[in-house]
């Protein structure tokens, strides 16, 4: 296997304050970084995941701006049709890699939830006074689940 050096960065994962030592691969020095995306995934310094859900939210409504027209109260869709959109659009984006949640922090998981929660009263058209639980009841997504 062949390691690119120009590609390759420096990152040490712990909750110390220590120095570690130069990494040179090939005599050229990598680059220090407190984050790393690897996979898909941000990871920061001290695994703490804020990074990475942050990426996602920004991300997710990035893509809900884009699908506003399709999901918002004005659309003429179906409520099926637009829970299927939520499904097979906005939700891969937040699960990829949903095997690390259980190392989440009760509050990075609330930001995730409270998105969730954002967009199904969107597909239903759900006004203020709804709780949010009857949106995920309606469609049979568990309340802060997906």
């Amino acid at each position: 296997m062949k390691v690119d050096e120009n590609k390759s960065v420096h990152a040490t994962f712990t909750n110390r304050r220590i120095d570690c030592p130069i990494v040179t691969i090939n005599g050229t020095q990598l680059p220090v970084q407190t984050e790393v995306k690897y996979l898909g995934l941000l990871l920061d310094q001290k695994l703490t995941w804020r990074p990475h859900i942050t990426a996602k939210k920004t991300q997710i409504n990035h893509k809900l701006r884009q699908m506003h027209w399709l999901i918002g109260r004005k659309s003429k869709l179906m409520t099926e049709n637009k829970l299927l959109l939520y499904k097979v659009i906005l939700k891969p984006i937040w699960t990829y890699g949903v095997q690390i949640w259980s190392c989440f922090k009760p509050s990075n998981t609330q930001i995730i939830k409270r998105i969730q929660s954002k967009i199904l009263r969107m597909v239903f058209n759900a006004p203020r006074y709804v709780s949010n639980k009857t949106p995920h009841e309606s469609s049979g997504i568990p309340f802060g689940e997906g």
